[in-house]
């Protein structure tokens, strides 16, 4: 199959649907909270009864001219909703109102990393439009529900160009949109909740041929793995198809999580007639440059220029500057570290292991951890000036810091005896102990096997209980057994 693929070209687009994470719905004052009974989150605008009139959630927009800001786009100066007509039982108003013609944002891009360097992937619009409800078909056999608690909730469709070109690329273009609209505060990013989703558009073309391929659409992918799994499946379905004589259709289909396959929901035309025309019931929107620039002013530091900084600046490894820039909170916490604290890599490697493990078995953040900035700052304080040692500050002193915030770093080794002994007398009792119990190691260290060395400073931190000085008690050893 990989000389197949060879053969060929792959060609993806994505579109991105964002819930924004409004306390309301877009055109109305009901609560855009996830959950609920269902039916308790409606009222008679989102149940579309007649009489009833729209008006535009301001907060929306914001957060869409954010998105765009964050992404490099153009901000339209001047922008207005369409009705896209079309019937489905969790579609209130028999039309969904989306932006056709003037999307609030056009063009830009999202940084991604292909292979082993990082490339932008171009964007064609990114607009906003209101959320439709759910159907469930699984509470009777011969009828379907509808909640309609999702109906009216803000998203943005971010809609790329076909830039992608493999399952991977497309993997880390979703990983980093999520990123993105939780680093901006603007969307949770919960695929499993449903308030990120995406849609791939597949094709496949020989190598070589500038002419795009007929496409299919895999909609509703509620996971990145997901995303993943269903592109490659459809890549391999496709190539399998055309090597078989066979012609590949214009298809609308869904992914089968249960066994990472795609089937067709249905055949599609080549253009919806969604009969799209200005929305009468709301004004167009205007955006100036001054409100660009205020809410330009609100955005943090985005996360390629902190890991370009981190990498470049401050010498970390991609790998270390790329798990700090992983999320939002964790970045956070170790920018208020390093204004106090300039050992870089020794704040990456505990933020790295043992926090983000700490983190990790409780099911926290880097936004709830109790352990502060400072307290932090002074445990690794500690290590540098030989007072204890990575062992016994990450077994011993963290876990009690992280349970009584009131504790210091110092206190702790105090009280519980931890502080590191470099007194050389007494050192020397510890390494004499452990070489006297060991004769037979000493002299297969003295007849060349030097790598023992690490398993007698192993003994003498065990019979120490951790408290002796590795490097002191390195220096004792190779005196003692010349």
């Amino acid at each position: 199959m990989s000389d197949l693929k060879d053969k060929y070209e792959v060609v993806i687009g994505l579109e991105v649907h964002a819930q924004l994470g409004t306390e309301t719905k877009l055109f109305c004052g009901d609560s855009a909270a996830f959950g609920g009974a269902p039916n308790t989150h409606v009222s008679p605008i989102t149940l579309a009864l007649p009489g009833t009139l729209p008006k535009t959630n301001k907060k929306a927009v914001e957060y869409a001219v954010k998105m765009g800001i964050a992404c490099n786009c153009k901000i339209a100066d001047f922008t207005y909703f369409s009705r896209k007509n079309y019937f489905y039982p969790d579609l209130p108003k028999g039309f969904q109102i989306s932006q056709n013609v003037h999307p609030i944002c056009d063009g830009g891009e999202v940084r991604i990393k292909s292979g082993d360097h990082y490339r932008n992937v171009q964007l064609d619009h990114i607009h906003l439009e209101d959320d439709a409800g759910k159907s469930i078909h699984d509470v009777y056999d011969d009828r379907t529900c509808v909640d309609y608690n999702r109906a009216g909730v803000p998203l943005i469709e971010i809609v790329t160009l076909p830039d992608m070109h493999s399952a991977e690329e497309a993997f880390q273009y979703v990983t980093e949109v999520r990123k993105l609209v939780r680093w901006i505060g603007i969307c949770d990013g919960n695929m499993e909740e449903g308030s990120l989703r995406c849609d791939a558009n597949v094709s496949i073309r020989l190598k070589g041929e500038t002419k795009l391929g007929t496409k299919v659409e895999v909609k509703n992918l509620n996971s990145i793995r997901n995303v993943k799994k269903a592109i490659e499946f459809e890549i391999d379905r496709m190539i399998d198809l055309v090597e078989a004589g066979g012609t590949v259709i214009q298809q609308t289909r869904s992914f089968d999580a249960s066994n990472d396959t795609t089937f067709a929901l249905r055949d599609k035309e080549e253009a919806n007639d969604y009969r799209y025309f200005p929305e009468p019931d709301l004004a167009p929107i205007e955006i100036d440059e001054v409100y660009i620039q205020k809410i330009k002013a609100q955005l943090p530091t985005f996360s390629f220029v902190l890991q370009d900084k981190y990498q470049n600046e401050l010498g970390l490894s991609e790998y270390d500057a790329e798990l700090i820039c992983a999320d939002k909170s964790t970045a956070d916490y170790f920018e208020k570290i390093i204004s106090i604290n300039k050992n870089y890599k020794a704040i990456a490697n505990w933020i790295n292991g043992p926090l983000r493990q700490w983190n990790n078995d409780h099911g926290i953040s880097f936004e709830q951890l109790t352990i502060t900035p400072a307290q932090l700052s002074d445990l690794i304080n500690l290590i540098e000036e030989g007072k204890v040692n990575f062992s016994i500050a990450s077994s011993k002193i963290l876990p009690l810091l992280a349970q009584n915030s009131t504790l210091t770093p110092l206190g702790i080794a105090q009280n519980e005896n931890l502080i590191q002994v470099s007194d050389s007398n007494e050192l020397d009792k510890w390494v004499d102990e452990v070489l006297q119990s060991m004769p037979d190691k000493v002299k297969e260290y003295q007849k060349g096997k030097t790598g023992l060395i690490g398993m007698f400073v192993g003994q003498v931190k065990k019979l120490s209980k951790g408290k002796a000085d590795p490097k002191i008690v390195t220096e004792i050893l190779q005196e003692k057994l010349k």
